[in-house]
């Protein structure tokens, strides 16, 4: 069975962890342990995802503190650094694990180009927050020099805002291809890939931030896997989640989830992303999506946890 397993912050950051890069060593291993059924199961070609918001969010800041003794790079590129370490961190969390419960399995870490298009809405409306906060003035001057656009967040001060566009073709998807083949596991499309624009088979890097979730579900297309996961911080999708009328959702056909998502249900900050992505590989692929939690990976895989959504 093809499987595409993406993953979502906790897999890199606990909440009661430490901080920097020991806290996400720590949470790669927990995650890598938890899945270590799953990704030494030979009968499951597996390929993994992850995000990358708070990492590129610090290398943003990081190269701000830094500004006037190197020059930053642009988010493209720090889209590239974050996606490289984390996949390293990943795969060397699973090597361990692997390894010292003396079974095989290969992991490799790709670094992933995604095109976009130039003429995607979302150019002219960016709307992803990243890097530090400022104070007004502070945000304004910098629009000023760099062409930046601010907004405010939450009350919270104004920072960066980037455009989101639709992820349209991933560029390595042969070698993706090739190393599942082979029953190696890639990590990839890391943040939801590097964003690139495409001009007569050129590829130029974009400032932009590709929904993980969405390039995710693109991989799942491409590849045309039987299956589809999405595993998060809550144990199953909820309609009118952390209300009175909360209600859990085990088993919906696509029709209906997508009644729900017109309807409201999923705010675009939490599960929205993640319905929209499940709709679309749908859409496309007769397979199925679960969505779940972490901790109970190897069940929602197996289609007796989370959410299960079909056609």
């Amino acid at each position: 069975m093809k499987v595409v397993l993406a993953l979502g912050g906790n897999a890199l950051q606990l909440p009661d962890g430490p901080d920097g890069i020991e806290g996400q060593q720590y949470a790669a291993e927990r995650t890598a342990a938890q899945l270590l059924r799953l990704v030494t199961d030979k009968s499951i070609s597996l390929a993994i995802t992850h995000g990358n918001g708070p990492q590129v969010g610090t290398e943003l800041l990081r190269h701000d503190r830094a500004k006037d003794v190197v020059t930053p790079f642009p988010l493209d590129v720090l889209d590239a650094t974050t996606e490289g370490y984390i996949g390293y961190v990943l795969q060397n969390a699973f090597h361990n694990v692997v390894a010292l419960a003396k079974e095989k399995r290969s992991f490799v870490s790709l670094v992933t180009q995604v095109v976009v298009d130039e003429d995607d809405p979302a150019f002219n409306n960016p709307s992803k927050f990243v890097g530090p906060t400022y104070d007004y003035e502070t945000a304004m001057q910098i629009q000023a020099e760099k062409g930046w656009v601010f907004k405010e967040d939450k009350g919270r001060g104004y920072r960066r805002v980037v455009p989101s566009p639709m992820p349209r073709r991933i560029v390595e998807l042969s070698s993706i291809r090739a190393l599942m083949e082979e029953s190696i596991v890639p990590i990839t499309v890391g943040g939801g890939g590097i964003p690139v624009v495409e001009h007569d088979g050129a590829l130029r890097g974009v400032e932009a931030v590709i929904d993980k979730d969405l390039a995710s579900s693109l991989l799942a297309v491409e590849l045309k896997a039987e299956l589809f996961v999405i595993l998060t911080q809550v144990d199953k999708v909820y309609i009118n989640y952390k209300s009175d009328h909360q209600q859990p959702l085990e088993r919906a056909k696509l029709d209906y989830l997508k009644e729900l998502y017109d309807q409201g249900h999923f705010p675009a900050g939490s599960m929205g992303p993640k319905i929209l992505a499940a709709i679309k590989y749908l859409e496309n692929v007769d397979g199925q999506v679960a969505i779940g939690s972490l901790e109970e990976a190897e069940a929602v895989v197996r289609g007796v946890a989370g959410t299960i959504v079909y056609r």
